[in-house]
């Protein structure tokens, strides 16, 4: 079985999900504590270490026109971080609009009351949809 370890980049928050390769099925995970950016070396050594992914994707956020954001260059260095850290493969892929499609999602399940409870949920979730788009796309 092959697994793709997808991040949702956030400078609080980095949610996570897990693919398999073989039937493509994703599922979050768990969101990781961030301090500007930076996730504990234990936290994401331990994720790669139970799943033993193949790959890794990050999404790459952009702004609807395609330019950089403020936060698209720590997006990048968290992706060369984990390239160099882990030795592994590491994709970025834009995730324009996953996170309000995350936040719909849980409000559909929810409402308002699952959206202010939620925070690691929505990160999680479109972390799940990142790595939607980038199964669909390979």
């Amino acid at each position: 079985m092959s697994f793709i370890l997808a991040f949702d980049f956030g400078l609080n928050s980095v949610g996570t999900a897990i693919g398999n390769t073989v039937t493509r099925t994703v599922r979050p995970l768990k969101a990781l504590r961030a301090k500007q950016g930076k996730v504990a070396d234990e936290a994401l050594a331990s994720l790669i270490k139970e799943w033993q992914p193949q790959l890794l994707v990050v999404g790459l956020p952009l702004n609807m026109d395609g330019s950089a954001m403020t936060v698209t260059p720590a997006a990048k260095r968290f992706a060369k971080r984990l390239e160099q850290s882990f030795k592994l493969p590491v994709e970025l892929i834009d995730e324009r609009l996953t996170t309000k499609e995350a936040k719909a999602m849980l409000f559909a399940q929810g409402g308002y009351r699952a959206l202010a409870h939620g925070k690691g949920d929505i990160d999680n979730l479109s972390a799940a949809l990142i790595l939607e788009t980038y199964l669909d796309e390979h």
